[in-house]
């Protein structure tokens, strides 16, 4: 895989990192930066652990994808990056343990 950290790098080049309908959990809090509508900009619109799975997949500025992440506890469709995200489908049990109930 390519280095998704650095900003300078074409994620697109490779494969997406997650599938549609894969798991996922939130790494970080993120706020709205003013492209959801209907909340103001800096909103929470999740909490770092939320998970959630993702439902379509897009790419901006032909660089990066974009993972439209439906969180099912809150009913949020959120537009997110790779570095924002972690997968719960191919975790070892002990790591899910770890994780808790928002992991099963």
């Amino acid at each position: 895989m390519g280095d998704f950290q650095n900003e300078d790098a074409i994620e697109v080049a490779c494969a997406p990192s997650f599938s549609i309908g894969e798991r996922v959990i939130a790494r970080s809090v993120i706020r709205n930066d003013g492209t959801y509508t209907g909340k103001n900009m800096g909103e929470l619109l999740v909490n770092k652990g939320d998970a959630g799975y993702v439902t379509r997949i897009d790419m901006f500025l032909q660089r990066f994808y974009i993972y439209a992440v439906h969180f099912v506890e809150t009913d949020r469709k959120v537009g997110m990056r790779a570095k924002e995200l972690c997968t719960l489908d191919y975790l070892p049990d002990d790591v899910l343990a770890c994780l808790g109930e928002r992991a099963t």
